[in-house]
């Protein structure tokens, strides 16, 4: 019952994920935030991996999935940081969250809650002649910390989804450990290429193997 709630649990947190980061992935796009969202992109490709793990019962998917929350939450903390300015970082940089391609901040920064955008005309010299010149004033909240409250969803729903993936882990082979002690004396007079093959049946074989052994058990001693 613990097994089946945590990994159901898994599949929640890996939803939730999903909805999240494609939240994040449209307004970063709005942004023109690329290094966030190549990020992006390889999460949901991994988060639907290990959403399939789960469902499919395959460990190794589900392993690379918390693996990568690892790195994940890193990159989080990163942003957090550099929307912060934490230590020599600063989020006026163009390098690093656009790869120097283009002078867009956060989209939240225009169109935050209660956010007021005027025109500077004329434009300074330096500014391009592609860009407009503008100032931002009245917002109720500031886009920096709006991106730290993405970034903070994000590690909190990764830490859930590291300790679930690793407790369905842990049931799933130790499942699978039982299943193979429980057909040790139907496999230990096979030949070597043949315990590979049983030592690779899914538990739902194991458990119907059991029920014709017990069935033939039965019918040969009632009849003797």
């Amino acid at each position: 019952m613990g097994y089946c709630s945590g990994r159901c649990t898994l599949i929640f947190i890996c939803g939730m994920q999903l909805v999240c980061v494609l939240e994040r992935q449209i307004f970063d796009f709005l942004g023109y935030q690329w290094a966030p969202i190549l990020a992006n992109f390889v999460h949901i490709i991994i988060v639907i991996l290990g959403l399939f793990g789960t469902i499919q019962y395959r460990p190794r998917y589900i392993t690379g999935y918390a693996v990568w929350l690892v790195l994940w939450v890193t990159w989080n903390v990163f942003v957090i940081c550099f929307y912060l300015e934490a230590g020599d970082l600063s989020k006026e940089t163009d390098l690093i969250l656009t790869f120097n391609i283009s002078m867009h901040r956060s989209w939240w920064m225009e169109n935050g809650p209660g956010c007021t955008v005027t025109s500077v005309t004329p434009a300074p010299d330096w500014a391009p002649e592609d860009h407009r010149y503008i100032t931002v004033s009245g917002c109720f909240l500031e886009y920096q910390y709006i991106e730290v409250a993405h970034s903070s969803l994000q590690i909190v729903l990764a830490l859930a989804g590291f300790i679930y993936a690793c407790y369905v882990v842990k049931c799933i082979t130790e499942e699978e450990d039982s299943c193979r002690n429980n057909t040790d004396g139907f496999s230990t007079s096979a030949p070597g290429p043949f315990k590979e093959l049983v030592s690779q049946w899914p538990p739902a074989f194991y458990e119907e193997q059991e029920a014709i052994e017990f069935k033939y058990t039965y019918i040969f001693t009632k009849q003797t």
